[in-house]
């Protein structure tokens, strides 16, 4: 698993074993050892790779499959990836649980559906209707 994050996000990057070394201060060979899973890097090493991609240790150490597109990577600190839903005949989909859990979703929570040109996103009701009241009272006083 370390491995191959390694291995994708230095070329997500476009970073070569040598510049990710000095970046760490580590020699070349060190970094290509973990990329070939014959080491791994201790913690303060593991720390320093998660800062300089931009994720967590625990992202550095895990994989996330998703079937039909493979192994994805490690998501930047603060973005999730809670792997695929299907789409049901009327529309439904499943939260994933580890989602669920991290927002407090429960059966019967109003959820706000938005959307951009690439994707859907989804907001607690409470929150979008809060922003919007918000915007309504600076629009009031604005007047």
């Amino acid at each position: 698993m370390l491995k191959e994050n390694l291995i994708m996000l230095r070329k997500l990057n476009g970073y070569s074993q040598e510049q990710i070394a000095e970046k760490i201060e580590i020699s070349r060979q060190a970094y290509a050892k973990w990329e070939s899973g014959a080491t791994i890097p201790d913690i303060e090493k593991a720390a320093r790779l998660a800062e300089v991609y931009g994720v967590t240790i625990d992202g550095l150490m895990k994989t996330l499959t998703v079937e039909g597109v493979g192994v994805l990577p490690p998501a930047q600190n603060g973005k999730n990836l809670w792997g695929s839903v299907t789409l049901g005949d009327r529309g439904q989909i499943v939260i994933p649980k580890a989602a669920r859990d991290r927002f407090g979703l429960k059966a019967g929570d109003r959820l706000i559906v938005g959307s951009d040109e690439v994707g859907i996103a989804l907001f607690p009701a409470e929150f979008f209707e809060s922003k919007m009241q918000a915007f309504m009272d600076l629009l009031s006083d604005k007047t």
